[in-house]
């Protein structure tokens, strides 16, 4: 028993350090393109933000790598950040793409990474379509046909306890 809790608190120990050392803090990028969640999944939207582009700066983006198109940067309530919004379409195919924008004043490009993936922490993906495995729907959704087969196995399960109750009386079939 006493094992078993040491090897516990020592693994959550070793989480938790490993949580601490590997945690971003956030200290605004003065030099490059924040994509804020850096992982989305298609149809989901991305802001993006920098401080790069000085105190009223505004900045055009590019999210054509990944199908968006173009988006605005504008200032913000954040003191000497421009930000802006773009979907990212549900036809993106996973992968990494580089966002890009271009500060109106002056001629500073800048860069940001966005991963596309099927899904992200705490999305769902719901399943669709059929799958093909060769077994069952030959009735289909008929609630018709699904009574009749219904009341087919009932009888059947009734004619079974009936020869079943016979025999052990001894009357033979």
């Amino acid at each position: 028993m006493r094992r078993t809790a040491r090897l516990l608190t020592g693994t959550a120990l070793a989480v938790a350090t490993t949580g601490l050392v590997t945690a971003p803090a956030y200290a605004g990028n003065t030099s490059g393109l924040d994509v804020y969640p850096s992982t989305a999944a298609p149809g989901g939207t991305v802001t993006v933000n920098t401080a790069a582009c000085g105190g009223r700066g505004t900045a055009a983006g590019d999210a054509t790598a990944v199908g968006a198109g173009t988006f605005t940067l504008a200032p913000s309530t954040h003191e000497g950040e421009a930000i802006g919004q773009f979907r990212v379409p549900p036809s993106a195919q996973p992968g990494t793409y580089e966002i890009v924008a271009r500060c109106a004043e002056g001629d500073k490009r800048l860069t940001g990474d966005l991963v596309v993936a099927v899904a992200t922490a705490g999305d769902q993906v719901q399943p669709r379509g059929s799958v093909k495995t060769g077994v069952g729907g030959a009735l289909g959704p008929d609630p018709v046909q699904t009574a009749a087969g219904v009341a087919a196995l009932a009888v059947a399960a009734a004619g079974g306890t009936w020869l079943l109750h016979r025999r052990a009386r001894g009357d033979g079939i």
